[in-house]
């Protein structure tokens, strides 16, 4: 009925090597600010995948969520407490592919309407998105869609129906069945029972799926009990001990990550740390496929800034130095926009910004408080530092933490936490910061591409070896690193990181930016020049190709 769809859905001729056709399941995608259907780093993954993936004309097709308040805006409460605010979201750009076909959630039958991005609006490979808040449902299964994450376990789950089941069943509705089903991240996991319904064999469902795992800590992937998921109609009608067959599992819960690796043929960590971190969590587990890596990357095209990229290409450091410092005061405008504080162009800027969650420790540097003081306060050398990010909304440890820092740093001058991070303000402090902060617990950063884009844009790292970060580094020649200290105790662990952060910072990074600018453009122009090809998304986009659609 909708196959004439299927003509429409690619506006590039499909390049042979990347011919065979993958749909790719995310529960967000960043593909432009004006798009605000993520939240943070799956997003910023997802949508350099789309846009990588154009570029190479490959045959993917991306299957996401419409959520119509987005994830939510951050704003400041009249006591400049961090509030957040749902707000309905309108997308003229969006076509209505007039395609509505029922689903099942708990029970009972739920609309959804499919929207589709056609590749030109952003330069991205088509992207399908789902949507449930019609006329045509009763007004709790609206709801499905409206918020990315909701806190509700029941919302939750048929959020997972709506982009595993819904997704695959508008594939098979527009006749653009694919060969491959690409899970990033265990959200799209009924997917796997939709197509076991539908070819009634293991083999034929692990034969179609590949699986991208992200979260490297066991606690952190989801799981809930099987009563509860065949009570929502998560399992996609599979008898109970037909589920607990073909998912081999021998108690009363199913673990989404575990599924995940044994219905796929094959499956990806994010780095070459958390592919090893995955394999040591699962690969005692019966029936589990392999899991190689496949670093994540970000896309240089789209982040980098040109004329930072000119000056690179013709080794025009003037040109550099000049076009930094330029970045740096569009930065700055936003800061005395949002704070009223006027930052100078001139001063060593550091920037912490990525979400907000405990793990990832925005407070590391607030750690010594009396040294923290005396930093911010150094009239020679100076330093100035500016926070951003968003927690989750139901996050209270994120969010205090958010309100800490602010507090915290309000009454200085050369202190600053931003609001709105998003797609725009990421840009912005990448390309107008001179160091790129990260100091999370390690092995706790699966990835970590912020720092990539930062490279991308003359940001010099300055990290802890987690994640992507030890494939790139090389202290003192394109970043500096942090030496994290193992230790069972976190009060000693935290008190250890923060004396070697500020170790580093004042005795390498504060010298060698003031008394040695030559030497820090070199650092700078290194750090870009090593960040590409191997951090930019076309190459993690061809590995797909390579070593998961392929395999």
């Amino acid at each position: 009925m909708h196959g004439t769809f299927l003509n429409k859905l690619h506006t590039y001729d499909i390049n042979p090597k990347f011919s065979k056709r993958a749909a790719y399941f995310s529960m967000e995608f960043a593909v432009d600010q004006s798009l605000k259907i993520y939240s943070g780093g799956l997003g910023f993954l997802a949508g350099s995948h789309l846009r990588s993936a154009y570029d190479l004309k490959q045959n993917l097709i991306g299957i996401g969520i419409l959520w119509k308040y987005g994830y939510y805006d951050q704003v400041w409460n009249q006591d400049h407490y961090m509030e957040a605010k749902f707000v309905k979201k309108e997308y003229s750009f969006l076509e209505d592919t007039g395609i509505i076909f029922p689903i099942t959630i708990h029970d009972t039958k739920v609309n959804v309407k499919a929207y589709f991005l056609p590749p030109d609006q952003f330069g991205t490979a088509p992207l399908f998105l789902l949507s449930t808040d019609i006329p045509e449902n009763d007004y709790i299964s609206r709801t499905i869609t409206h918020k990315l994450y909701d806190s509700n376990l029941a919302a939750k789950i048929a959020q997972s129906i709506v982009l595993g089941v819904g997704g695959a069943k508008l594939l098979d509705i527009i006749g653009a069945e694919p060969e491959v089903y690409h899970m990033n991240e265990g959200h799209a996991l009924p997917l796997v029972f939709y197509l076991y319904s539908k070819y009634r064999s293991e083999e034929a469902v692990r034969n179609r799926m590949v699986f991208t795992t992200h979260t490297p800590e066991l606690a952190g992937n989801e799981e809930h009990s099987l009563a509860l998921l065949e009570e929502m109609s998560f399992l996609h009608c599979i008898p109970l001990d037909e589920v607990k067959r073909i998912a081999k599992i021998s108690g009363d819960t199913l673990n989404y990550t575990l599924t995940a690796l044994r219905l796929s043929k094959i499956a990806n960590g994010v780095s070459e740390i958390h592919s090893k971190v995955s394999q040591s969590m699962w690969q005692g587990n019966e029936g589990v496929c392999p899991i190689i890596h496949i670093t994540n990357a970000q896309n240089r095209k789209f982040w980098k800034d040109k004329i930072l990229d000119e000056a690179l290409n013709t080794n025009n450091d003037e040109l550099l130095v000049k076009r930094k410092k330029e970045l740096k005061q569009e930065l700055f405008k936003e800061v005395a926009d949002q704070t009223g504080k006027i930052f100078d162009p001139n001063v060593l800027t550091l920037v912490w910004a990525r979400r907000f969650a405990g793990y990832k420790r925005a407070q590391l540097l607030l750690h010594n408080y009396e040294k923290f003081l005396g930093l911010i306060s150094r009239k020679h050398e100076p330093i100035q530092v500016i926070w951003a990010g968003k927690p989750y909304p139901e996050d209270k440890l994120g969010i205090d933490i958010f309100n800490y820092i602010n507090h915290t740093v309000e009454k200085f001058d050369r202190c600053a936490i931003l609001t709105g991070h998003e797609m725009k303000l990421s840009a912005m402090l990448k390309k107008g910061s001179d160091v790129w902060l990260n100091n999370p617990i390690p092995p706790r950063e699966a990835s970590g591409t912020s720092g990539m884009t930062a490279s991308m844009n003359a940001s010099i790292n300055f990290s802890i070896p987690d994640g992507w970060f030890p494939e790139f580094a090389k202290h003192g020649i394109n970043s500096f690193v942090i030496n994290s200290q193992q230790t069972d105790s976190w009060v000693q662990r935290d008190d250890q990181d923060n004396k070697e952060l500020l170790r580093v910072l004042e005795d390498e990074i504060i010298p060698t930016y003031y008394r040695d600018p030559n030497r820090w453009t070199t650092i700078m122009k290194q750090a870009m020049c090593d960040v590409y090809p191997q951090f930019d998304s076309d190459r993690m986009a061809t590995e797909y190709y390579q070593k998961l659609y392929h395999a």
